[in-house]
């Protein structure tokens, strides 16, 4: 059992798990907007999240000469390498315009981990930004490079999805938020630190409705897609409801992060 662990530890450690959800909400893009499998955009989803992810876990650790790295950190950094090399890979087969808008989503990214003005911390500790420019990112990654890369047009019903899968991205955080409460420095401003857990589950609630509410105003309403949309805000509304101080990192890192997963799988299923 304990090799099992061992593994499992690692495929979440390693953002693997991340790396799928993302994939995930790439692969629902595409189903929504009836846009033929991409593997480049797909796969440079993927791999481009396990790397991002791990530098920013493991920037500062890597840079260390005082830390000595484990088994672990090497493998995952081994991983991060060629998954280094395979976004590049895939980089390189999108559109002219989609390496344009990955870039900045790039550029995003590294502003939050690194510190690039003298004297002054990363994004990532800026107060109260973390949560918006990791929902910014994922949007962006998610939804608009799978449709510029397919030549499509933005229009409002786009811009409607864009603003609802910030919601709902936006609402995971706060999970997060909440779980990460007793290790985040206070001086993160996180939205938990600012208002309180039961004031940040009744924002998530409201959001959750907004979420579901937006979908009546989609000129491409589809029954399916509402009540896919309902029970996924349903599942996203109980773990937001029973998330604590006290929870497992499984909690967050294993089961909220399969949320996307879980969704996807449903809306092949339902196809």
């Amino acid at each position: 059992m304990k090799i099992f662990k061992q593994i499992f530890d690692f495929y979440l450690n390693s953002s693997i798990h991340v790396g799928m959800s993302c994939y995930a909400l790439v692969r629902i893009t595409q189903q929504l907007f009836e846009i033929p499998f991409d593997a480049s955009m797909s796969y440079f989803a993927f791999f481009g999240t396990i790397v991002g992810y791990n530098f920013v876990k493991y920037d500062a650790m890597a840079r260390s000469q005082k830390v000595q790295m484990s088994n672990q950190l090497k493998g995952i950094a081994f991983l991060s390498s060629i998954a280094l090399g395979f976004t590049m890979f895939n980089f390189f087969q999108m559109e002219k315009i989609t390496k344009f808008v990955a870039l900045f989503f790039l550029i995003l990214t590294l502003l939050y981990t690194l510190p690039f003005f003298p004297n002054k911390k990363n994004a990532r500790n800026w107060a109260g930004v973390k949560i918006y420019i990791v929902a910014l990112c994922w949007v962006g990654v998610t939804l608009f490079l799978p449709v510029i890369n397919a030549q499509r047009q933005i229009d409002l019903t786009i811009i409607f999805v864009a603003i609802q899968r910030f919601i709902l991205i936006f609402v995971l955080i706060l999970i997060f938020e909440i779980i990460d409460l007793r290790f985040d420095d206070p001086h993160l401003k996180t939205v938990p630190q600012q208002i309180g857990v039961n004031q940040t589950k009744i924002l998530g609630s409201v959001l959750l409705l907004v979420f579901i509410l937006m979908e009546f105003l989609n000129c491409n309403f589809n029954y399916v897609t509402f009540f896919l949309k309902l029970g996924i805000a349903i599942v996203v509304l109980f773990f937001l409801f029973f998330s604590d101080e006290k929870r497992s990192k499984y909690y967050t890192s294993f089961w909220v992060e399969s949320i996307p997963i879980f969704w996807c799988v449903l809306i092949v299923v339902l196809k």
